[in-house]
């Protein structure tokens, strides 16, 4: 399954520049493994001053928007499980900031929160693999928009790409 096989109608507009961030040459399996290879290189690559750096006031370090990509990976995730076990409860949203100020992020190391990515995408992968076509078409609501099991995978990759654009150019 590949990301232009979605429909617009599958997930919020607010959701369209992670969707539409993602490659159409691999399938989602694929993508959620590549892209999680991409990012741990080149984060790797970014100099060690730079992980505690804000590029202004209020705004989150390097540190913070890693552990931001992993709980918002978690949260899909857990969405994503919920549609597709035909679960019609409406999900509620989460306050990304809070969970930042609690994340305790800048008091870990660079690897600590790599591995900690590493853990949790290859348990997306596992989840996602064990979904049947049907389940990864099902719909759900979550903060109060349509979302489809198949965008939601795609969301986590483009959301992590959308961090990742950000490093480049602000950081």
């Amino acid at each position: 399954m590949k990301v232009s096989e979605i429909q617009s109608n599958e997930y919020a507009d607010y959701q369209s520049i992670y969707i539409q961030s993602v490659s159409d040459e691999f399938t989602l399996a694929e993508e959620l493994e590549i892209s999680l290879h991409r990012f741990i290189h080149f984060v790797q690559d970014i100099p060690m001053d730079k992980f505690d750096y804000r590029y202004a006031e209020n705004k989150w370090t390097i540190k913070e928007i890693i552990q931001h990509i992993i709980d918002t990976e978690r949260v899909f995730a857990y969405r994503a499980l919920r549609f597709a076990r035909y679960d019609t409860t409406k999900l509620a949203g989460f306050e990304e900031n809070s969970y930042v100020e609690n994340s305790n992020s800048n008091s870990r190391t660079i690897m600590e929160l790599l591995n900690e990515l590493s853990a949790v995408r290859y348990a997306t992968i596992a989840l996602f693999k064990s979904f049947s076509t049907d389940q990864l078409l099902q719909i759900g609501i979550a903060s109060g928009y349509a979302m489809s099991v198949r965008a939601l995978g795609f969301a986590i990759i483009g959301h992590q790409n959308h961090h990742q654009k950000v490093f480049i150019e602000r950081y």
